[in-house]
């Protein structure tokens, strides 16, 4: 219990804290022209209040991600609250704020356009192939998975009929200004899952479970060889420590901040909720079970199934209301997350060939494709591909770190918030492609961890060519 109440408390003190240390670092001035100010068109330039803008954020970023992420990695151990704190307040949070303020300084453009700005080019050419279809199989697996559940729960209403209104519904959000329906709806799911986290919290405090403490950095894996807890925890636990996807989604609240002073709440504050939300739940997973090995043998007899351990634990300590929160969190916050895939990857179509957006016809003929394609994806068998979604979005996340390294570099601020964070995790997601039995699996560990060491001081000489390089030009 008192590991888990450190980290609670290091996460909240680190809002008003290290959030205000990166505010002075980005230099946020209330008084510049925001993008809902400057290109205010009604659809997707929409200025809104605050406390809005914050929890469509969350839900945004958030979807299964902070559950399902969290329980998994639980059962490493209470090493995972180390991860969840550290890499929410200095890794996570850093990255969604500034690069959120970035964003909101170009534009609100998405984060391929802003990427190629700082990175080249080249790099603006992949980040709009990888994104786009990121976003995309995003969207199809949030299509599938409530389809799924639901017809699960009602089989008499036929599977396709839940996947096409599903898709439906996707479309009519994806095409209408952001504040009919996500400006509306979204706020309300996302004060539903903040209570349900609050609820879960209470269970814990005041429950008969016992949260285990990190005494040691032992691995509670059924097999710690074939998980290490380096790279793989780092992976595993991706929203509610840092995720690439968020920043495809944070241009969407980019063009609806109302002034510069909202971007901790919304961008910072967003992943400190997140943060807050994943390590409730890796507390509630671990003690619900007994531990972190028990916990992961519990997840090898359903197939690692997080879904059955939301649903379990949702209906075992909070009853009627726990079911329903549980469905919220299987079915709705995976739709809510879907929809906005959907639609940030319009987004980036429409900044590629500078296609505006207050007409209709033109929102129809970027969307209607992505739509089919995305409902083809749930036809196929892509089971293997979804296996690599987690180091797919590790190593977004790591590019848009190098990113913010270049930009504050270029704005001459001090990167190390960003340099540090950038140089872990690429050693990460290198190490993950030797050791991982998805890649390489490497059994020589200290070969695989000094190749990805290689590869980590390799692209940092290159980062660094490029800032001396700049530096020139601008001088």
């Amino acid at each position: 219990m008192i590991t888990f109440l450190l980290c609670l408390a290091a996460l909240i003190v680190a809002y008003f804290t290290y959030g205000r240390r990166l505010e002075r670092l980005a230099e946020i001035n209330p008084a510049n022209p925001v993008p809902s100010e400057k290109l205010y068109d009604g659809i997707d330039y929409v200025p809104m209040p605050r406390w809005r803008v914050f929890l469509i954020q969350l839900l945004n970023i958030a979807g299964t991600g902070p559950i399902f992420g969290a329980i998994l990695g639980a059962a490493f151990g209470p090493v995972a609250f180390l991860w969840i704190t550290l890499g929410g307040i200095f890794m996570g949070a850093m990255h969604d704020f500034l690069s959120g303020v970035m964003l909101v300084r170009n534009n609100g453009l998405s984060i391929p356009e802003v990427t190629g700005r700082y990175l080249g080019n080249g790099m603006r050419q992949f980040m709009r192939i990888f994104s786009v279809l990121l976003l995309v199989l995003v969207g199809a697996v949030f299509l599938l998975s409530p389809a799924d559940i639901l017809y699960g729960m009602l089989p008499s209403i036929p599977h396709p009929v839940w996947v096409w209104g599903i898709l439906a519904y996707y479309f009519i959000a994806t095409l209408l200004p952001i504040d009919k329906i996500i400006g509306k709806i979204y706020p309300v799911f996302g004060i539903a899952l903040i209570l349900m986290a609050l609820c879960l919290l209470g269970v814990l405090l005041f429950g008969p479970y016992r949260i285990p403490e990190m005494t040691t950095f032992a691995n509670a894996q059924l097999d710690p060889h074939k998980l290490p807890v380096i790279p793989t925890l780092f992976i595993t636990i991706a929203c509610g420590a840092i995720s690439g996807f968020h920043a495809t989604q944070s241009p969407l609240m980019a063009r609806c901040v109302r002034n510069e002073r909202e971007c901790r709440a919304v961008f910072y504050g967003a992943m400190i909720s997140e943060s807050i939300i994943a390590l409730i739940w890796a507390a509630i997973a671990m003690a619900f079970f007994g531990g972190a090995h028990a916990l992961a043998e519990a997840l090898a007899q359903t197939g690692n199934s997080a879904a059955w351990v939301v649903n379990i634990i949702s209906n075992t300590t909070l009853g009627v209301v726990g079911g329903i929160l549980a469905l919220l969190g299987v079915v709705a916050a995976p739709i809510t997350s879907g929809d906005t895939a959907f639609r940030s990857a319009r987004l980036i179509i429409a900044d590629i060939f500078h296609i505006e957006q207050r007409t209709v016809w033109k929102r129809f003929a970027i969307a209607i494709p992505l739509f089919l394609v995305g409902y083809l994806i749930t036809r196929v068998d892509f089971t293997v591909v979804w296996r690599y979604f987690a180091w797919t979005n590790q190593t977004l996340a790591t590019i848009v770190l190098w990113t913010i390294v270049v930009w504050l570099a270029q704005t001459r601020r001090n990167r190390i918030a960003a340099l540090l964070p950038a140089l872990f995790m690429t050693f990460i997601c290198s190490s993950f492609v030797f050791v991982s039995d998805q890649f390489f699996g490497m059994e020589n560990r200290t070969l695989a961890y000094a190749a990805a060491a290689a590869i980590t001081l390799l692209i940092f000489s290159i980062i660094l060519i490029k800032i001396r390089r700049d530096g020139r030009n601008n001088a």
